[in-house]
């Protein structure tokens, strides 16, 4: 299997993802204090949307690159 075929399905695979779950989730750092013994730290939850049409375009250039026929 070709590294376009193996790119075609994952940008499928990918697509899916985003048009399902619809975006994710992370936790970061952003402050820290220390004074003496004692440790303050705040964590902050962001959240990245996933728009529709990147999740369809994913899925529309997957099918692309599988149709593609490979050079030999």
């Amino acid at each position: 299997m070709s590294a376009v075929k193996i790119a075609g399905i994952v940008l499928i695979a990918v697509g899916i993802l985003g048009l399902v779950y619809g975006g994710f989730s992370y936790t970061k750092e952003t402050h820290e204090a220390k004074i003496g013994s004692l440790e303050l730290s705040l964590k902050d939850t962001e959240t990245v949307n996933v728009p529709v049409w990147a999740g369809v375009g994913a899925i529309v250039a997957g099918g692309i690159l599988l149709l593609v026929p490979n050079k030999t």
